[in-house]
């Protein structure tokens, strides 16, 4: 089964190092990803995948580049 949400993370950003690590991410766990917004205080990921894949994404980016801090995380259908 696949899923496509949207992911919001909030927090204090380098938007190309996190842009970088989400793409990486993405691939490694085979989620196809579209980045929609990249600021230095908000980004905004659409992805699709697996359901279980996609959380551990979720986590995985949450956490983020040691460059970047993520405060908050909004999922959306």
């Amino acid at each position: 089964m696949r899923e496509a949400i949207s992911i919001v993370f909030i927090g204090h950003f380098r938007a190309d190092s996190f842009c970088e690590f989400v793409d990486h991410r993405a691939r490694r766990l085979q989620l196809d990803v579209v980045m929609e917004r990249a600021g230095d205080e908000r980004i905004e990921v659409r992805v699709a995948g697996q359901p279980d894949l996609i959380d551990a994404f979720e986590m995985a980016c949450s956490l983020g580049p040691i460059d970047c801090v993520v405060r908050e995380v909004e999922r959306e259908s």
